[in-house]
Order: structure tokens, then C-alpha cells, then sequence
């Protein structure tokens, strides 16, 4: 059913609020599993070049919601660190396009390794129908933020 028709239905604060929590404190937890080697902005930035790149800085900046003169920041800090490179556009070549490099697809491959791991232990721990209700919220979830692009 489209968005548009759907009623909205009243939801409880205190859901809202659990939810929230549990969301970020997962993801922290999911973060301090990583081991990074880079602070979470230059990660997030790493992350999204990878997916999307290669792209420009303000392309970048703008993925990220960040302002254009951080992103040059971070992206310095990745180039020095030899997780991305910068090569000039091949149609306009006073844009340079960041890319990842070898380094950092490995250091994005790592972490996602450490991460799944992770959470594979702690689901482990889990019985069948716990396991079957979080496959269950893993789908509402991915419709929430396909459907929230706010």
C-alpha cells in the first residue's frame, strides 16, 4: 500500500524510546567490535566511497551530511593513511574523484568480518523463536528506512 494512503497509527513513546536506544547502542556495540583503525567519520566516509565511489568531494560531503571543508578533512586523513587516492575526473579534470584503495577495501572487509562475528556469537545465544522474531523486525526495519528517507 502506498505511504501516502496508509493511516498513521498512534505508537507508544515508550517503544519509540526503547527502540532508539537498542538501535544505537547495537550499532555502538557493533562499532567497538570493528577495530578500527580510523575514527567512525573517517569509516562512515571510507564506507561510502567504497559503495557509491568513485566520487567527489562534495558528492561525498553530501552523502555523508556533512559540510564540504570536514570532508576534505577526512578524506586527507584517509588518503594519508592509504585507504582511498584521489584521481582527476577523466571528463573535467579539475575534479578529483576519491576511490578506495586495496587498503581500504581490506580494512572495510575486516571490520565487517569482526563485526558479523560479533553478532553472530551473540545471536547464538539465542533460542529458535527469538532468532525468528529478530528475522522478523530485520525486515520491518529495512522497510522503515526504505520508506523513511527523511
Amino acid at each position: 500500500m502506498p505511504a501516502a494512503s496508509r493511516t498513521r497509527t498512534a505508537v507508544d513513546r515508550e517503544l519509540v524510546v526503547r527502540l532508539r536506544l537498542a538501535v544505537l547502542r547495537l550499532a555502538r556495540r557493533l562499532r567497538q567490535h570493528g577495530g578500527e583503525e580510523v575514527t567512525h567519520s573517517q569509516f562512515s566516509a571510507l564506507s561510502s566511497v567504497h559503495r557509491l565511489g568513485p566520487l567527489t568531494l562534495g558528492a561525498l560531503a553530501a552523502v555523508e551530511r556533512v559540510r564540504p571543508p570536514s570532508m576534505t578533512r577526512i578524506v586527507a586523513s584517509l588518503e594519508e593513511a592509504g585507504l582511498v587516492t584521489r584521481r582527476p575526473d577523466p571528463v573535467d579534470r579539475r575534479v578529483a574523484r576519491v576511490e578506495t584503495t586495496v587498503a581500504g577495501r581490506a580494512l572495510l572487509a575486516r571490520s565487517r568480518t569482526r563485526k558479523d562475528a560479533y553478532l553472530a556469537r551473540r545471536l547464538a545465544t539465542l533460542d529458535p523463536a527469538d532468532l525468528a522474531a529478530l528475522g522478523r523486525a530485520a525486515d520491518i526495519l529495512e522497510r522503515l528506512l526504505e520508506e523513511g528517507q527523511e
